[in-house]
Parts: C-alpha cells; structure tokens; sequence
C-alpha cells in the first residue's frame, strides 16, 4: 500500500510518500480501506517529534489519527463491525500507523459506522474534531440561552461546535478573522462573530454580552483570549482541549480545565445522534493527495485554515 510517512522527526520536508505492507488487523482490531484521512495540527506534532509516545521512536512512522472507508477485513472478537461497513474512526498513537496510509487499522472500539447524513469525505474530516467538538460543549454544561464564546471558531473544531452550541439554543459568539470565516461561522449559527485582534473586539463583546459570557470553548490561546477571558462571570466555565498553547490562565473566579476527546462506541453513539438530528456541515479548505502530503503540512502550518484539511486516498 502506499502511505505518506518519515523516517525521522523534522520539518515538512520529512514526509514522503512510501510503500509499506498492508497491516493485519489484531483480534480486537478491523482494517479499513481509507477512503478520507484528516489531516491535523495534532499530526504536525507527530512529525516533528514534540509529541512522542513512551519508549524509543519506531521508524517509519505514518501519522494520521482519524478517517473514513470501508471495513475490509475484521479481527476474530470483532463483533458490532461488519466487512464492507462504512465508518469512522479516531485512533491516536497505533503502533501499526496512522490513517496517512490506503489501509490503516484500528480497535474496534474506537470505530462507528456512518450516519447517513454524512458522506465518506465528510465522515473522514469529522472523526476526530467533531467529538472534540461535541464533548467540548457537553462538558460545558451548556444550556439554552447561556451565551458562549467559541474562540478560534473557524477552525476544524471551531466549525463544528458553533453548530453543536447553536442546537443547544445557546447564544454564540464565535472570534474568526476575515470577511472568509466570519461568513462561513455566521453561516453555520454563530448568533454574532468578532475578531479577537482586532482593537475594536473587547468593546464589541462588551455590547454583546452586557451581563458577562457563561461559557467559552478556547480552542487558541493567547492575549487575545486573555482579554476576552476578563469577560467570563463569576462561576462561569472555561474549557479548552490539551495542547492549545498558550494554556489559558488560570482565574480565580470561574473554572479553566482541559480535556481530551475520547473515542469509544457510547461516544460515537451520541455523536451520531447529534449528526441525526440535524444537519451538520463538514467545511473542508482543501484535498490532498498522499503524494503532497508535505505541502498540506506547508499549507497548516502557515494557519488560518477555514475548516480541515484531508487527504483523498480513494474517489
């Protein structure tokens, strides 16, 4: 199979397209045959080796923590999957390669079949930033007409818990910067949309939400959501997923926690439920062939990138 990988930690330039064996999935594993992998600043911290797992690296490595396909073949205790299903999966750190690859592997359990709403491509780009995004507002507690702040909405994540909070019946105020992503989260349900850059944006959240904010998903950090922070009222709720860096500081008079997003079937489950009940939308910037697999690097690293990024291993 061919599979975009590296053989050492380094900038872009490392990953190069490569042909490995197909894997054999374990008893609680299935193959899939990739049909959308994501393409994530997760994986960039794979690539050039600030994120590694215990032990020493294993060269070569083929990053890629979620996609889409088609079960080919399925371990012995594999029993909620079938071979010829349609899913998802969101598999962090497999020791037999990421989604970067025509055929990738993953536990079973951190698989789901697609919902009908969503297409393959759709589904590939999802996996891992629309249970960020979902188990982000869950945790939030949010109810309706409490007002959140999305920081850093037009994102992968961003995009998807806009639309998340706004079927909650929450008022939601997404940052996003230029006419492009300020359009595309307006789109999506953002109640009002300001730029965190701009000098004009603390007086403008100050007319939005004259009582405070409730809740804020940070998924960017830094002074900009520092200023806005000043806006979260008492026993208000801050939450942000690990690895946004800068860390949001700590106050004294609402919680900041983090969190990681977890793949499991009751996980899935609701995100399927969610996706069933109304019509999510997957904003995808751009498509990559495996072969380009250092210039979709280029392109995330430069940021600002409306949506996700993927690459098309299969039609």
């Amino acid at each position: 199979m061919k599979v975009a990988a590296i053989d050492r930690f380094g900038p872009a330039s490392v990953l190069e397209l490569r042909t490995r064996p197909v894997p054999k999935p374990r008893p609680h594993e299935v193959l899939i045959a990739i049909h959308t992998a994501g393409i994530g600043t997760w994986d960039r911290s794979i690539r050039d080796g600030s994120w590694r797992r215990p032990g020493p690296p294993k060269f070569p490595c083929i990053p890629g923590v979620d996609g889409a396909g088609t079960v080919v073949a399925r371990g012995a205790r594999v029993r909620r999957l079938a071979v010829g299903d349609r899913v998802y999966a969101y598999e962090f750190g497999n020791p037999q390669g990421g989604f970067y690859a025509q055929f990738a592997i993953a536990d079973a359990a951190h698989v789901s079949r697609v919902p009908a709403r969503l297409d393959l491509r759709a589904a590939g780009a999802a996996a891992a930033t629309a249970l960020t995004a979902l188990q982000g507002i869950e945790k939030l507690e949010l109810r309706p007409r409490h007002t959140v702040l999305i920081f850093g909405a037009s994102g992968a994540v961003g995009t998807l818990a806009v639309q998340f909070a706004a079927q909650r019946g929450a008022c939601v105020i997404a940052t996003a910067s230029g006419t492009a992503a300020q359009r595309l989260v307006k789109k999506l349900g953002a109640s009002k949309v300001i730029d965190a850059r701009s000098n004009e944006s603390i007086e403008q959240l100050r007319q939005i939400a004259p009582d405070g904010v409730d809740r804020v998903l940070a998924l960017a950090g830094g002074d900009a959501l520092e200023r806005c922070l000043d806006f979260v009222h008492a026993q208000g709720r801050v939450l942000y997923p690990n690895g946004i860096e800068p860390e949001p500081a700590q106050r004294r008079t609402f919680r900041t926690r983090s969190f990681d997003a977890v793949a499991s079937p009751r996980e899935f489950a609701r995100l399927n439920r969610r996706i069933a009940s109304a019509k999510i939308r997957v904003p995808i910037a751009a498509i990559y062939p495996l072969a380009r697999a250092a210039d979709a690097h280029r392109r995330l690293e430069r940021g600002r990138v409306l949506g996700r990024m993927v690459f098309g291993v299969r039609r």
